[in-house]
């Protein structure tokens, strides 16, 4: 049973978080997921070293919390717990000055001793966090913080504290997996003695790697975007763990990442020259102006703004940048780029900026406050990355109307939608293939459509802008999956039971509607007796539809074939009784069928009929017809409050079919000719009454059309019964004709003596 007093308790473990340390996208992640999921009501601590870079503004409000020491192999390490309240999330920093008093959070030669000492201190601080705090979801972050599963399976398994503890793993990267040579398994890490770790920590004969380990020991494996979560399961992007990640494919699911709403707000942004929003944007031009002016462009805004802030590297799809960027430039398109990485892409962007002065700028630097002008400024966005687990820039652009030209892979595929030129959806431009002429063709369909079509483009931006890539959505994802793993702790109220209220109404609608369905059927009661048996049966059944309005013409329809069916059954069942009866009486048609066939009716169905039986034949057709044209006027003038499309045509087709059967009781064709015109005059007569009242134009047309079968029937059904009496008549000499036929000497011989013994 489920415990509604418990909240879910996440201890959240990452390398580095924003804003304390960032060097790029999990430093976002870190710093934006913990803070959602306390807004959807868990309780999160975020573990993170104690870096010496972190501001001193951060580090005077921490607050010295616990201290112990951690085993690391034969090493005994000092390991101190400082505690920082930040926007209503806890931290807590491991301190160790031995291991994190340095200059860059990695790249040192011993960074696999660090981080070993990172994992092990997470799980031992399990015991030592705030009075009340008891971990249910252990959170891990890439390769950093892979070895804590291990260690709290082979180390901490079967104390009580630990027990409860499930284990996630996130990859951020499956490129950088911390792999370091099989030494540092016994040395650090003290698990060479265990086959089971050692087994599964190792990736050849002489090299351990710390996500594999994770892959392996962790209850759950999620990534950053499920085309990524695809991919990592292939062997092109794997990273030789593809196999075991294929192997433990039911544990690994793809969660987008989001981005902070707040922050990165065109509206609000101080950091940019003019604020917009979606419905003015008007300073985007003037942020436009402003860059191309400090960038040294061209100031003109007839030419589109393409930008890139990214690393410059291969994988960052710089080669396919390198092959494309003489056409781009040439073309008309103004270009930006900010950035750092391999020498020879430096480079390159400085010579395409002296050849194309006014139109190339190249930053080769590190510019937070810049790439924000440029988010905002710019017209495009290109990042056509090799792989891309996720990807925040093309999020961030979109967010401030930016249009991203990307490649259809990771999290750029699950987040940027291509343009349709045909049906105007999309939030960007993509191709498919790592080409240097693909990416070029799709940087000109966008700058075509800037140029040729300028509605479609802002309507394009539009659409970017209302995309939702809040951490809120992110964070309902990663909630789902913790109480899957903890099904005992109840869910709070406010997240599951805001889409159950929204379905509630819908379930709720179809009842008013049933009961003022109800009150013109007892309206009609009152006034006839014999509509009640015929609506009573028939009107239930549009009671049941409103539940499932889209195929209400097609049950209709349905329903009318199957009443038209019934209704000739009816006659034709009929037809035969008359038969019966006029071989039985033959000289006695006109008035024993006709009394016997009111009587039956006005058992079944017109009780009111009862008074007909005095009168002549046609006396009774004419009273017939005159009470069925009221009954229908006063079922027409009861149906107006109901408005229902399906009740109209039900009611006079139980009216049609009490018209037409006075008419079949009829022997003789003329009769039933004549009245079968009466008939359609009279039913014709309510169908003019009940035009203005009628609130759409498809049930009359139903109306005016069922009728006219009925008449066929009506003047079927006498021919059927015209037909048979001489045919049951001529069976009294069934010889003669045969006889007359073919005569023989024999015949003729008998009538000679015949006629001569007359004589």
């Amino acid at each position: 049973m489920a415990d509604s007093s418990k909240k879910m308790q996440i201890v959240f473990a990452s390398a580095e978080c924003a804003p304390f340390v960032k060097t790029g996208g999990l430093g976002d992640v870190a710093g934006s997921l913990p803070a959602a999921l306390v807004r959807a009501g868990a309780e999160v601590i975020v573990m993170v070293p104690k870096y010496a870079t972190i501001k001193d503004e951060y580090k005077s409000q921490m607050e010295h919390f616990s201290d112990f020491y951690v085993s690391l192999g034969w090493r005994n390490e000092y390991c101190g717990l400082e505690k920082l309240e930040h926007d209503g999330v806890t931290y807590m920093f491991i301190d160790n000055e031995r291991y994190f008093a340095r200059d860059y959070p990695y790249g040192f030669f011993d960074d696999g001793e660090r981080f070993a000492f990172f994992s092990k201190a997470i799980t031992e601080s399990l015991q030592h966090l705030p009075a009340g705090f008891e971990c249910d979801i252990l959170h891990c972050n890439d390769w950093q913080t892979a070895l804590a599963p291990v260690f709290l399976r082979e180390f901490y398994q079967g104390l009580p504290l630990y027990d409860r503890v499930k284990t996630v793993f996130s990859i951020h990267n499956v490129a950088f997996q911390g792999q370091f040579s099989d030494t540092v398994m016994e040395d650090i890490l003290g698990v060479a003695h265990i086959p089971a770790a050692a087994s599964q920590l190792r990736c050849d004969a002489c090299s351990i790697n710390y996500m594999l380990g994770a892959l392996r020991y962790a209850d759950a494996i999620t990534t950053v975007s499920p085309t990524y979560a695809n991919e990592i399961q292939t062997p092109e992007f794997g990273e030789g763990l593809d196999g075991v990640l294929r192997e433990r494919s039911y544990a690994l699911q793809g969660i987008l990442n989001g981005i902070d709403v707040a922050g990165f707000d065109p509206a609000t942004d101080k950091r940019i020259a003019a604020n917009y929003t979606v419905g003015d944007r008007s300073g985007k031009a003037v942020c436009k102006a402003k860059l191309q002016e400090e960038l040294g462009l061209e100031v003109r805004d007839d030419r589109p703004l393409m930008v890139m802030v990214t690393r410059l590297t291969r994988q960052k799809g710089m080669d396919l940048v390198m092959y494309a960027l003489d056409r781009i430039l040439s073309g008309g398109v103004q270009v930006a780029v900010l950035g750092t990485g391999d020498r020879d892409y430096e480079d390159g962007l400085r010579y395409f900026q002296d050849k194309y002065p006014g139109t190339m700028a190249a930053r080769i630097e590190f510019d937070p406050a810049l790439s924000q002008r440029m988010y905002a400024a710019a017209d495009m966005f290109l990042m056509p990355s090799k792989f891309e687990p996720c990807g925040l820039s093309q999020i961030i652009a979109m967010r401030y109307g930016t249009l991203p030209i990307v490649r259809e892979t990771g999290g750029l595929k699950d987040t940027v939608q291509p343009y349709n030129e045909f049906t105007g959806e999309g939030t960007g431009f993509s191709f498919t293939n790592f080409n240097g002429d693909e990416m070029g063709d799709a940087v000109f369909r966008a700058a075509r459509l800037f140029w040729d079509n300028r509605d479609a483009w802002n309507q394009l931006v539009t659409q970017a802008m209302s995309q939702d890539f809040s951490w809120t959505r992110s964070a309902d994802k990663y909630l789902d999956l913790y109480f899957f793993m903890h099904p005992e702790i109840e869910r709070p109220a406010a997240v599951v039971d805001e889409p159950e209220a929204v379905a509630e109404p819908v379930a709720a609608e179809p009842e008013p509607k049933a009961k003022a369905e109800e009150k013109p059927v007892e309206a009609e009661t009152v006034k006839t007796d014999s509509k009640v048996k015929v609506e009573a049966t028939l009107e239930p059944e549009p009671e049941v539809k409103p539940a499932a309005k889209p195929a209400a013409k097609k049950t209709t329809t349905r329903k009318t074939t199957a009443k038209k069916a019934t209704a000739s059954k009816t006659t034709a069942a009929k037809t035969t009784t008359t038969r019966k009866r006029t071989t039985a009486a033959a000289k006695k048609a006109a008035e024993a069928e006709a009394v016997s066939e009111v009587k039956a009716e006005a058992a079944v169905k017109a009780p009111a009929k009862t008074t007909a039986k005095k009168t002549a034949a046609t006396a009774k057709k004419t009273t017939a017809k005159k009470s069925t044209t009221t009954k229908a006027a006063t079922t027409k003038a009861a149906a107006k409050p109901a408005a229902k499309v399906e009740e109209t045509p039900a009611e006079t087709k139980a009216e049609t079919s009490v018209e037409a059967k006075p008419a079949a009781k009829t022997t003789t064709r003329k009769r039933a000719t004549t009245t079968a015109k009466k008939t359609t005059t009279k039913a014709a007569a309510p169908k003019a009454e009940a035009k203005p009242a009628a609130a759409k134009v498809e049930p009359k047309a139903e109306v005016k059309a069922k009728p006219a079968p009925k008449t066929a029937e009506v003047k079927a059904a006498p021919k059927a019964e015209a037909k048979p009496e001489p045919a049951k008549e001529t069976p009294v000499s069934p010889a003669a004709p045969a006889e007359e036929k073919a005569p023989t000497k024999k015949t003729s011989v008998r009538k000679a003596t015949a006629t001569r013994k007359r004589r």
